[in-house]
């Protein structure tokens, strides 16, 4: 394979294994120039290029295979020019390894509209195009050339288009790197999510064509994929509409390296609409779910065909005293962990079960000591990144069902009467 300088590019996606029963799940390799990405892999966020309270470092020893980063928050600050100067992301962050960014489009929304983090939301609320969270104003105005908004650091205007989010994300240098796309909420009605599927297409189409030219432009960077991201809401004839329309794409010959999920979505319709889209995904392309951490959310994605994850969850939950284990979540400052001299999680292989007791968290933490955070952080993280590395090793053994009944059933998460994942409410 070459680039569009007709240099021989490290990159790209294979199969390696796949599941059986006509479900779309399997196993493969994302290559990049700066290592491979062994699928289904879970990848940590760092949005500010750090994951929260960790050091890269640490994130290497418990098994992250790559990070991602946010082109909205590095934009704003320190800058992606400064990060360019610096060598890329991965060598301002002192990360070996690849690196995502994703393209801006869910931060301006999710931060403009204030419902931050979450888009799951609750649609017994009447669906409007207008949709902002209570008791917040709007900061970010879409329109069919782009979007404006105002910085939440400092409240300056800002303007971010397909072209600027792809000349940010070339800046930034990281391997993988998301189209430009506008992220509705469940609450817009359905004529507002077919505009906004129809404005992402022709974003997707302007992003293709400035990545081609940026690539062309800046020869001695290493060649980035690009992924284009599909939206659509909840509705399965706009989801695989969006993903035939993104697929299809080709703008002087630069096509899409692999895609993005993308949007709000319920629990319920996850397997659903991530099975749609991958019906209509090219299949040596790979797939990404944006913003799902959650290990029921995760099992159901792969049956139905995603290859990578990313969430905040891990950090955040471990922040707030949330700690996972092999047998459910429990919170580290409730007064049982006191004189609890034993690990976070006894089955647990990470460093700080390795070196640390629940009192120590549970002290740190009733303390306020920054070293809970950090502590806490590496052990979700792990936790995470083993379970989603058990999954792709499942796949290649051919145990993926025994090893998903096993796991969510020790987690409480699988009703045993009918092997269904129950309820637990999706991140993003």
């Amino acid at each position: 394979m070459t680039d569009v300088n007709g240099a021989a590019m490290d990159r790209g996606f294979t199969v390696t294994a796949r599941l059986p029963d006509e479900r779309l799940g399997r196993a493969g390799v994302i290559s990049t120039p700066h290592g491979v990405i062994r699928t289904p892999a879970f990848i940590p966020v760092g949005t500010k290029a750090t994951v929260k309270a960790v050091l890269p470092e640490s994130m290497a020893s418990l098994g992250a295979q790559a990070l991602l980063a946010n082109a909205y928050h590095l934009y704003l600050q320190p800058g992606a020019e400064l990060i360019d100067a610096a060598g890329g992301l991965a060598a301002f962050m002192n990360w070996p390894g690849p690196t995502y960014t994703d393209s801006g489009g869910f931060q301006v929304l999710s931060l403009g509209v204030g419902f931050k983090k979450v888009l799951a939301m609750d649609t017994a609320i009447a669906s409007h195009d207008d949709v902002v969270a209570p008791g917040k104003d709007r900061l970010a105005h879409v329109d069919d050339d782009g979007v404006t908004f105002k910085s939440h650091l400092d409240g300056r205007l800002h303007r971010f288009t397909p072209e600027i989010s792809m000349q940010v994300q070339h800046h930034l240098g990281a391997d993988l790197i998301f189209a430009f796309d506008e992220c509705t909420t469940l609450h817009n009605t359905r004529g507002y999510q077919e505009g906004s599927v129809e404005r992402t297409q022709a974003w997707a189409i302007r992003c293709l064509a400035e990545h081609r030219r940026l690539t062309i432009e800046r020869p001695h960077q290493p060649v980035q994929q690009l992924l284009g991201v599909v939206q659509g809401a909840q509705y399965e004839d706009l989801r695989r509409s969006a993903a035939r329309g993104l697929a299809a794409l080709e703008v002087d010959g630069q096509r899409f390296d692999g895609f993005g999920i993308g949007g709000a979505l319920s629990k319920s319709m996850l397997g659903h609409i991530v099975r749609w889209v991958c019906e209509e995904l090219p299949e040596q392309a790979s797939r990404h779910l944006l913003g799902i951490g959650e290990p029921a959310d995760i099992f159901a994605a792969v049956a139905a065909g995603a290859d990578t994850f990313d969430c905040v969850a891990p950090t955040r939950n471990a922040r707030n005293g949330a700690i996972h284990t092999s047998t459910g979540r429990y919170n580290i400052t409730a007064s049982a962990h006191r004189r609890a001299f034993v690990p976070l999680d006894e089955s647990c292989d990470c460093y700080t079960c390795a070196h640390y007791t629940r009192a120590y968290l549970h002290h740190a933490f009733r303390a306020k000591e920054m070293i809970g955070a950090t502590l806490a952080s590496i052990h979700n993280e792990r936790f995470i990144v083993r379970l989603v590395d058990g999954i792709r090793q499942a796949i290649l053994d051919e145990s993926f069902d025994e090893y998903r009944i096993e796991t969510l059933g020790r987690l409480g998460l699988l009703d045993p009467a009918t092997d269904v994942p129950a309820a637990t409410g999706p991140q993003a």
